[in-house]
């Protein structure tokens, strides 16, 4: 058993993370602000990432920090870069520093596939590939960027250990509600045409949930000290397709509208999980089409309909 902090461990991908650490029989600590973990064998600290004294305060003693707190809509992102900029960088620099000061054996950095946004179409993307600042197109990328290169500037300067885990795009329970599948299904539900950024060619290597958070306790392993891994979707799905999938799943005909393209959105690339496999032995379990349907009857228990 390992003494674990996970930050955002109350969001999204953090809850199912904490699941999965537990399951994996680790003792966990929730650092979150003013949301409470959902469920109650965690401890928990309301801890803001801005207070570094804070911070310090509650990963003392853990072996293993999760960093997944951060600004990640990336709508609130484009409406407040400032505020952005400061919580994803300063955030991280804050727990890193923590952990230096605290002597943790490891801190995992929640980064995203949308670091290649710059990069080169062609072969399939790995971890090798450099980062193409021409092109990140938004400011959650380069936030993310720094927040890497910070981890490696702690592990060469201050030998912090690190791991990077980019992360594809999650679904599945508990997902905010302001993100695309739910989106749809709230749409559909109410019988709403379902709206399709410019031709719905986006793409995204959609990854269910637990099979992301599964990754994190193999993350753990002493091979991934100092490595960066794509945790990539198995299959192409655009969001087209993701439109139609959910008006499959909720049987309701519902029309499907086309608006203009997000500033900066990540448009897709063709991003490998090899590595993740090769070392890690991780391959994502769950198939898209089961995944949209668990994900689509959990909210519509949820909203009772």
């Amino acid at each position: 058993m390992a003494k674990v902090v996970v930050t955002g461990g109350s969001g999204f991908i953090g809850s199912h993370v904490v699941d999965t650490l537990v399951d994996a029989g680790n003792e966990v600590t929730v650092i979150d602000h003013r949301v409470r973990p959902h469920r109650a064998d965690v401890a928990f600290e309301d801890v803001d990432l801005m207070d570094m004294s804070s911070v310090l305060a509650a990963t003392r003693g853990a072996e293993h920090i999760f960093h997944l707190a951060a600004v990640s809509n990336v709508n609130y992102a484009f409406k407040y870069p400032v505020y952005t900029t400061a919580l994803n960088v300063l955030g991280t620099a804050h727990v890193l520093e923590s952990a230096r000061v605290n002597g943790a054996r490891r801190v995992y950095l929640a980064s995203t596939v949308w670091v290649y946004n710059g990069s080169p179409n062609g072969e399939p993307l790995d971890e090798s590939v450099p980062f193409y600042l021409n092109g990140a197109g938004h400011i959650y990328t380069s936030s993310k960027m720094a927040c890497e290169m910070i981890c490696h500037n702690y592990h060469q300067l201050y030998n912090v250990p690190f791991t990077v885990l980019r992360l594809g795009i999650p679904y599945g329970p508990r997902m905010r509600e302001e993100l695309l599948i739910p989106i749809f299904v709230r749409k559909a539900l109410n019988g709403e045409p379902l709206t399709v950024a410019g031709k719905g060619g986006q793409f995204r290597n959609f990854i269910y949930v637990r099979d992301l958070a599964e990754a994190h306790v193999l993350a753990m392993k002493d091979i991934a000290a100092n490595q960066t891994y794509n945790l990539e979707g198995p299959k192409k799905v655009t969001v087209l397709e993701v439109a139609e999938g959910v008006r499959a799943a909720i049987g309701e005909q519902v029309k499907i509208e086309f608006v203009p393209e997000r500033p900066g959105d990540f448009g897709g690339k063709e991003v490998t999980a090899e590595k993740a496999f090769r070392d890690l032995g991780w391959k994502p379990k769950v198939a898209f089409e089961e995944g949209l349907r668990i994900t689509t009857e959990w909210f519509r228990q949820k909203w009772g309909k």
